[in-house]
């Protein structure tokens, strides 16, 4: 079986890197840095980088990079992916450089998400800095955070992110945005190998920037308050109000990214003890705000 860590970094490309720098530093508080290849790496910890922002032609979401242990680990994740007769692409020498890691390996849901699983990152554990004082973001055992994509495959890819990669069914949403009598829009949401409520969601419709939202948690509260005023300050579009969420208990308000998906910047995620937690459903996003019809407003 594979035991995915968490998400290690997600890839994003842009047409504008410009644009994400001033994102990621003065709106994220984040460190960006141009790579010797050209793409744009984001720091947020010790890493040498959680995102990594590529040139090209669109404005999108690209990867997501799954970690593993180490090398038995990685060697047991190719053993599976052999016994499920998937399909998948080893990771040249180049891209590992790229990515900063000793292996990898790409494979594609059945939605066409791509995941790239790696061991080994390489880093100088260059002090974490904040140009806007941001006190910490919570990674480390946690992962990067969450990442939820889209899976109009939505039966195939669930059995392929539980049978393959070795997600966990975390909780359950059946989305009925036309009420009772209306379709109902699956969401499904997947723990791994850490305490993150989820590191994985998939979403039963299509996104044209190849993602739903990503997620990242700071340490307390007053640094949600002053992202949003940064944001504000940026004229960054606003994509859902404040508000707490139902399954997670984040706190949390979400913005658009230069690469057209949305990020959620948030405090206070549920730590989950795996071998007590009930799976269940629920019926309702958020215990109170997270006001999504904003960010389908002309005005906004």
């Amino acid at each position: 079986m594979m035991e995915i860590r968490g998400l290690a970094y997600v890839v994003a490309e842009s047409s504008d890197l410009d644009r994400w720098v001033a994102y990621a530093r003065d709106v994220l508080g984040m460190m960006p840095s141009k790579a010797a290849d050209g793409s744009l790496l984001i720091k947020m910890d010790e890493r040498q980088f959680r995102f990594q922002v590529e040139r090209g032609s669109n404005d999108k979401y690209a990867a997501s990079g799954w970690e593993v242990g180490n090398k038995d680990a990685y060697d047991a994740a190719l053993k599976t992916l052999d016994e499920a007769k998937v399909n998948y692409e080893v990771g040249s020498a180049e891209l590992c450089a790229r990515r900063q890691v000793q292996q990898l390996v790409i494979v594609k849901d059945p939605s066409g998400n791509r995941h790239e699983i790696v061991w080994g990152f390489k880093s100088d554990f260059t002090h974490f800095a904040s140009p806007q004082g941001v006190s910490r973001f919570i990674t480390g055992d946690y992962g990067l955070g969450h990442t939820v994509l889209p899976a109009p495959d939505f039966d195939k890819t669930v059995a392929f992110v539980r049978d393959v990669l070795g997600f966990g069914l975390s909780d359950i949403y059946n989305f009925k945005p036309a009420g009772d009598d209306g379709p109902t829009v699956r969401i499904h949401f997947f723990h791994c190998a850490n305490g993150r409520h989820h590191s994985l969601a998939l979403a039963e419709f299509p996104s044209p920037s190849g993602c739903v939202h990503v997620m990242v948690e700071v340490d307390n509260m007053p640094e949600v308050g002053r992202a949003m005023d940064r944001m504000q300050k940026s004229q960054v579009k606003l994509s859902a109000t404040l508000g707490q969420h139902t399954n997670d208990k984040m706190i949390s308000f979400y913005m658009k990214t230069p690469s057209n998906f949305d990020l959620e910047f948030g405090y206070g995620g549920a730590i989950i003890d795996w071998d007590h937690h009930i799976t269940h459903e629920f019926t309702t996003v958020s215990l109170w705000g997270h006001d999504f019809s904003v960010g389908r407003s002309e005005n906004n």
